[in-house]
């Protein structure tokens, strides 16, 4: 165990107050006395005691993370960029899982079970913005995702429609026409799905390409035997298509193994794109052609916003709306030279 401010000040030969104040890099202490402080601090192997010092400020150092999925590459990669950002703030992140159960999401916004938090970052697919707002938990929240809870709380997201319609706009430009989309959720209250819709529907009036319901596929979640499931329907319904944009890299991973499972050639016969840039996709055979939103600056955001919230409790600012950057990654299963052959009957 590491030495406490009293043993440290007591070989240092000074007060504990002057220890104290080295520690916490307070000015007033003479050169002569920080050198001899700082080199006690490091030959006993101080360690300052975070918790203590959140604790006399009237805080735990603890924050939840509520997101829908542990498992899913994407939150996965996400709750990492938190966790990382987080030991900036010597905070301690708690993650809780919802799976998009609303009396979960419900339950986590009111706080951790047996856990004084600091405040709560959250990404909900099943609570609608009227419900978000009736929480009488008073810790800060910042939210991820579609859900903006009505301008009451800092939200952080993509342009999603911006997002879906640059992927779109790119499969155009490579020569396909006949673009089908996998992943709507109708169920779901989170909106980030229609918001892709969206953009995928701009993408082809922009075009002057017609879009068909038998080409727009729903799903019950976003997982890769979701993505095959909706592949086999699409190709079993003899719909022609030469495209198939998923809303999730999973989605698009389940969708091209049953392409390729079934005869076809990915890109020659149908491009696959997916959303998310999940490190699996780029270890696919044809590497997936993904939007990759900027899962650092999301993070970034999350945690910085929070902490200013936190700091200023008594002094909220005006809840903000942060759009972080996306960009396409074009890769193997979607190219930008196309490489189309006719569409699929």
């Amino acid at each position: 165990m590491g030495a406490n401010l009293r043993q440290v000040a007591e070989r240092a030969g000074v007060s504990v107050r002057t220890v104290s104040n080295v520690v916490s890099g307070f000015p007033l202490v003479a050169p002569e006395t920080r050198e001899r402080v700082q080199r006690v601090l490091d030959e006993m192997q101080y360690k300052p005691n975070a918790a203590a010092r959140h604790l006399r400020g009237g805080r735990s150092g603890l924050v939840a993370l509520v997101l829908p999925e542990i498992a899913s590459p994407y939150f996965g990669e996400l709750a990492g960029h938190l966790a990382d950002g987080a030991e900036t703030y010597e905070w301690t992140l708690l993650v809780q899982q919802t799976g998009g159960d609303p009396s979960r999401e419900r339950e986590l916004l009111d706080g951790v079970r047996g856990q004084a938090v600091d405040g709560l970052i959250v990404s909900p697919w099943a609570l609608s913005p009227a419900e978000l707002t009736r929480r009488p938990d008073s810790a800060p929240l910042v939210l991820l995702g579609e859900q903006d809870a009505e301008g009451l709380y800092d939200h952080i997201a993509i342009d999603n429609v911006a997002a879906a319609a640059a992927m779109t706009t790119h499969l155009i430009a490579s020569g396909r026409t006949r673009i089908a989309a996998i992943g709507l959720q109708p169920h779901l209250e989170n909106g980030t799905a229609a918001r892709r819709a969206q953009g995928y529907r701009q993408a082809l009036a922009a075009a002057g390409i017609p879009y068909g319901k038998e080409l727009e596929l729903d799903v019950e979640s976003l997982h890769r035997a979701d993505g095959a499931a909706a592949m086999h329907r699409l190709l079993d319904g003899g719909a022609r298509v030469d495209a198939v944009f998923c809303f999730s890299d999973q989605l698009a991973l389940g969708a091209m193994h049953v392409a390729i499972e079934r005869g076809l050639s990915v890109p020659g016969d149908i491009a696959v794109a997916g959303f998310d840039d999940i490190e699996d996709g780029r270890y696919a055979n044809p590497a997936l052609t993904t939007v990759s939103p900027d899962k650092a600056a999301l993070a970034g955001a999350a945690l910085s916003c929070l902490a200013e919230r936190v700091s200023r409790r008594d002094d909220p600012p005006p809840a903000r709306r942060i759009i972080v950057p996306h960009h396409l990654e074009v890769r193997g299963s979607a190219p930008s030279n196309g490489g189309a052959g006719q569409p699929i009957d």
